[in-house]
Order: C-alpha cells, then structure tokens, then sequence
C-alpha cells in the first residue's frame, strides 16, 4: 500500500513525533540526550529551520518546527538527526540497526489558533507520564527555559509565546499560568490525532485555508478549539 504523500507547509509549525523502533528505549544516559540536542541545534542552523518546542522521552520526541521557506528542510532535518543518532547509540552499545521506527509523523500546526497549546501539549508529555508534577523539573524538553531566565540559545521563540507579554517575566509567569490549566481530553485528543495521522491540527477555518492553497482535500473535521491563553 502506497504511504501518503506527508502535508508540510511552508512557515508554518508542525508537531513532529518520532518513536524508537518497535517503541525500543533511544535514550538511556544523559550523553544521549546531549547529544540529540547538540545535533538539533546543528542542523537547524543548517537548514534555518526554527525551534519552538522539543520533549525528548525514553523512547520518542516531541518536536515543533517551522521548517521556514523550504518545506523539504523539514524532512532533511529530521533525517540527518536520526541518522546522527543511530550511528551515536550503535558505536556506544557496539550494535547495529535501526533506531527508529521507519517514518517520522507530522502535523502542521494553525500558527494563530494551536501554536501554544500544541507547545503545552508537548511540554506536558512527563506529567502525563507521571515522571514529574512540574513541566519545568523535567530537564530534556523546552519548558523549564520558558517559564525561568535560563533560556537556550539556540532555540526560537514561537510569536504565540511572545504575544503573552512584552517583558519576559510577565510572559514567563502568563506561561506558566497557562500550563497550569487543565486540558480537556478533547483537545489532548485533536491534537494526538492530527500527529498520528498526518493531518492538520487547526480548526475548520485552516483546514479549509490549507486545502485551497495544497488544492487538495484534507479529512480532518470536527474538533473543537483549545482554551485561550492566560491573559
């Protein structure tokens, strides 16, 4: 059966999922971590694409990135960092073989709508998990940088975000205020979907936006939209 052709949009942020294969640990050390991030700073610098989000767990990350003006750079991003990767973990346990399951899942996100929530359903990942009660304790995702004064560098800061507020304390304060909140299973629920079946995470009003500009129909209907950041 054919794979569908995978929707990336220019300058638009996709949530990107990708698990270890056969759901297999990708990182059991710190180095392992370290490592996956210094080549996504690496690589991003190289294909410009922006950095909002990241959540690496055991076995899978969580990932938002806008691949900028070349949709391609998405994909090629991606590769040269699982690549990366692979080679790192098999010359460490002196393996071979893959290290992630085939293909990467996508979702272009409505940058006006989803952004930050999409963002908090990432950053949230650990507490889901029951690792951690606090997005900001857990030290390999991008939360503990948004809500305290130690920011990375080399990561982007998504507009939804700076919108909050116009100094960064009040932004970071607003932020965690909004990680805060409960959500609801229906949009934990959209937002999951949308990843796993490459589809869009947006309401209606993008939907409809993105298939007259791909010229092509998207199934993807009847979500509801996320609650409003605290203002």
């Amino acid at each position: 059966m054919p794979r569908t052709a995978r929707i990336v949009i220019p300058d638009y942020p996709h949530h990107i999922i990708q698990r270890g294969h056969n759901r297999q640990v990708v990182f059991s050390a710190e180095d392992d971590y370290r490592c996956y991030l210094d080549n996504l700073a690496e690589w991003k610098e190289a294909y410009e694409c922006k950095i909002y989000a990241f959540c690496l767990m055991t076995n899978h990350v969580h990932l938002v990135i806008n691949p900028g003006e070349n949709p391609e750079n998405l994909g090629k991003l991606m590769k040269r960092i699982a690549g990366r990767q692979t080679r790192y973990i098999n010359r460490q346990e002196g393996r071979s073989g893959t290290l992630w399951e085939g293909r990467f899942k996508s979702s272009p996100i409505d940058s006006n709508g989803y952004l930050l929530a999409c963002c908090r359903y990432v950053e949230m990942n650990p507490v889901v998990a029951g690792i951690c009660a606090d997005p900001a304790d857990y030290p390999w995702s991008r939360c503990r940088s948004k809500v305290s004064a130690k920011e990375i560098e080399w990561l982007d800061l998504d507009p939804l975000y700076k919108s909050l507020a116009p100094l960064d304390d009040e932004r970071r304060k607003r932020y965690r205020e909004f990680l805060s909140e409960t959500i609801s299973d229906q949009e934990r629920e959209m937002m999951s979907r949308a990843v796993q079946r490459g589809q869009l995470t947006g309401g209606a009003s993008f939907i409809d936006e993105i298939e007259r500009r791909l010229n092509r129909r998207i199934e993807l209907r009847g979500q509801g939209r996320p609650r409003k950041a605290v203002k």
